[in-house]
């Protein structure tokens, strides 16, 4: 391939990934704030059923544990993805 052509393709694939970034960043913004309503909504629920709070909120941390798990498999996936040019 030319250089020019490389240089084409990379123009050419800019908008792209610009709008890939900005979903990527706007899920990574917006996770934290769905999974602590998900878990409050879930910690109601078993509560109105007579849950103690504590036991609810034990409970529910596997929500938290998810998300961490989550965005620590996308971290380590684009950090092996760099590393391994």
């Amino acid at each position: 391939m030319s250089e020019a052509s490389v240089l084409t393709s990379v123009i050419k694939s800019t908008p792209q990934l610009a709008r890939m970034s900005l979903s990527l960043f706007w899920m990574y913004a917006t996770i934290g704030r769905r999974v602590r309503k998900a878990r409050k909504a879930f910690e109601e629920q078993l509560v109105l059923q007579g849950m103690t709070k504590e036991n609810a909120e034990q409970l529910s941390m596997c929500f938290e544990e998810l998300k961490n798990s989550a965005i620590g498999m996308m971290k380590q996936g684009m950090t092996q993805r760099i590393g391994s040019r």
